[in-house]
C-alpha cells in the first residue's frame, strides 16, 4: 500500500482561530473564524484540510480526505512505474586487449548504451603496466572512438590507482 509522503493537519488538528475558507469546488468562501470552518464542512460531511500553513491567514479547503489520499497515493504510483531507473554497467579491459577482444566488448558496450544505461570502461593495469599508463589511455580513447556515433564522454580518462576509467553516456536525442 502506497502513502502520501506528507499528512496534512486536518478538523480538529488545526490549531487556528481564523481560516481562509476554500470550498470543495475550488470557490473562496472568505476568511472565517475556525469554528465557523469546521461547522460547513460537518455540516457537508466533508472534512476540513489544512493546505497552506504559512499563510496570513492560514488557507483551509473542505474536502474529503481520505478520497484526496488515495488519489496522491495513485498518483505516486504510477509516477514510479514510469520511473527509468538508469544502471551503470562496467566494462573491463587490460592495457593489451587483442583486437577480437576489444570489438566484442565494444559491442557489449554499445548494447548497453543503447538500451540508455551509462558504461564505464577500466583499464586495469597490473605489475609493472601501471608504468605506461599511456596505452591504458589509447584503449580508452580507442572506445570513446569506436563508439561516438551513440555516446558522448560524460567523464575524460582518468587514472586512480592501479585502473584508468572513463564513463559514456548515450547521446542526446535530437
Amino acid at each position: 500500500m502506497f502513502f502520501i509522503k506528507q499528512e496534512l493537519p486536518i478538523n480538529r488538528q488545526i490549531k487556528a482561530k481564523e481560516v481562509q475558507l476554500i470550498g470543495e469546488n475550488g470557490e473562496k468562501l472568505g476568511v472565517l473564524s475556525f469554528q465557523d470552518a469546521l461547522a460547513k464542512a460537518e455540516e457537508k460531511n466533508l472534512d476540513l484540510v489544512l493546505v497552506a500553513p504559512n499563510a496570513t491567514p492560514v488557507v483551509c479547503k473542505i474536502m474529503n480526505y481520505g478520497k484526496y489520499k488515495f488519489e496522491q497515493a495513485k498518483k505516486e504510483k504510477e509516477a514510479k512505474k514510469r520511473q527509468k531507473v538508469l544502471e551503470l554497467k562496467e566494462i573491463r579491459v587490460t592495457p593489451n586487449i587483442e583486437e577480437h577482444d576489444f570489438s566484442f566488448k565494444s559491442k557489449n558496450a554499445r548494447k548497453f548504451l543503447i538500451e540508455g544505461n551509462k558504461v564505464k570502461i577500466t583499464v586495469r593495469f597490473r605489475g609493472r603496466e601501471v608504468n605506461n599508463a599511456k596505452a591504458g589511455e589509447d584503449v580508452l580513447n580507442k572506445f570513446i572512438q569506436n563508439l561516438d556515433d551513440v555516446a558522448s564522454v560524460e567523464k575524460k580518462p582518468k587514472l586512480e590507482g592501479r585502473n584508468m576509467f572513463t564513463i559514456l553516456a548515450k547521446k542526446a536525442d535530437k
